[in-house]
């Protein structure tokens, strides 16, 4: 019978013998866990002299020898030489260090797991007869499909030190979400969320997770951001695992930093989780590139909070795209403030609401007219709005004009 140990190589140091495409695999990996890596082979592949001339790891160009195994805390023989690598594993065992043969695993002490990582969650496989690399990296995927899709509940079961996970919860559509984020979610004992984002994730959380909704509106905010930033904080020294699901990125207008600085003052462990971002995302959908080669090659990304900023007045007077995120209200101001900024009136401006929802509307429009067409139209947040040449209809088809005329309230 096989039993299972994890071992924490962090700083530890690791030989691997060979420098093929096996040893080429176990380099990233071990590498990847922290280990102090040094590879013994008079020949390496181009991915190993990569790492060697980064820093990466040692390499030694000659055939191993016993004594370079003296002081390693792990061992993987993986040279195209089964007799070698079975002598390698022998001066392992007389050294009492764990050691992978490649070519053999029952002369080895130890055999390769198929892992993968969910969190702070590493789910291994190995085979306990002979050994199958596929069979074990298909159960491995199969079980790492499962984690990630959000159908296991992960939340610890023993009581622990409470953390908080800021998530970047994306424009809108649920498959936009990270990865990493999905996983946060199936950890979480408390959801605190937002108005926006994709809340339709949160019909997957268990009934017993508790969630509180702090979502602020253009012209109703129920939670003051210092509450929040205290139901946070007293949620995770509670010994919660407390996931804050934001719409978009938590650091792009999204006061995360704040949070942050909140969980790390009061001296909770926080984690943030990046999110895709609607001042991209959302034009993406919707057919709107923010730069294009030989259109734009600079992006500036505001808020309607802001009004007319000096920087983004200057961004569309100079052709560059700006993005404008919660500006429906302030729409009017801003565009006052670019014509009068020098900036061509005939500029596309696209308007996309609820982008990335099957609620998605773009409207569209000249710089000019497009407060017109937005009142005509009845726009209303959450709404991302492009201004620039990007923003011009067929764009991406080629048909863009050298003066792009003005456009009337197409959706």
């Amino acid at each position: 019978m096989t039993a299972l140990f994890g071992l924490d190589l962090r700083d530890k140091p690791v030989l691997i013998v060979g420098g093929g495409t096996v040893a080429s695999r176990r380099v990233r990996r071990f590498a990847a866990e922290g280990a102090r890596v040094t590879v013994v082979a008079p020949q390496v592949t181009d991915d190993i002299e990569r790492h060697a001339s980064h820093g990466d790891i040692a390499l030694i160009r000659r055939g191993v020898e016993a004594r370079d195994l003296d002081g390693a805390w792990f061992v993987l023989a993986a040279t195209s030489d089964a007799v070698l690598n079975d002598a390698v594993a022998e001066w392992a065992r007389e050294r009492q260090t764990w050691c992978i043969d490649a070519s053999d695993a029952s002369k080895g002490t130890a055999r390769q797991a198929a892992m993968s990582k969910h969190g702070d969650l590493g789910v291994g496989v190995v085979s306990l007869d002979a050994p199958d690399p596929g069979r074990i990296r298909a159960v491995r995927d199969a079980v790492a499909a499962h984690l990630d899709e959000g159908e296991v509940d992960l939340r610890r079961r023993r009581p622990g030190a409470g953390r908080v996970i800021l998530v970047g919860s994306g424009p809108g559509d649920p498959g936009l979400i990270t990865v990493r984020g999905r996983q946060a979610l199936s950890e979480a004992d408390v959801v605190v969320t937002d108005r926006l984002g994709t809340t339709e994730l949160l019909v997957t959380v268990p009934y017993d997770v508790e969630v509180v909704n702090v979502g602020k509106s253009p012209d109703r905010h129920p939670v003051p951001q210092h509450e929040i930033n205290a139901l946070l904080v007293d949620r995770a020294l509670d010994g919660k695992t407390v996931v804050r699901l934001k719409g978009g990125d938590p650091y792009l207008f999204g006061r995360g930093g704040e949070e942050v600085h909140a969980c790390l003052e009061a001296g909770v462990d926080v984690e943030v989780v990046p999110g895709i971002t609607s001042a991209f995302a959302v034009p993406a959908r919707a057919g709107i590139p923010v730069t294009q080669r030989g259109v734009s090659t600079s992006v500036l990304v505001t808020t309607g909070h802001a009004g007319a900023d000096p920087a983004s007045v200057a961004a569309m007077a100079a052709g560059a795209t700006v993005v404008i995120l919660m500006g429906v209200t302030a729409l009017p101001e801003i565009v006052d403030a670019a014509v009068a900024g020098g900036c061509d009136p005939r500029t596309p401006v696209a308007i996309v609401e609820n982008g990335t929802t099957v609620h998605e509307r773009v409207t569209r429009g000249a710089l000019a007219d497009i407060v017109r067409v937005a009142d005509e139209t009845d726009v209303k947040p959450p709404a991302i709005i492009v201004v620039g040449k990007v923003a011009q209809p067929g764009l991406l088809a080629g048909s863009v004009a050298a003066t792009p005329q003005p456009q009337t309230g197409e959706r």
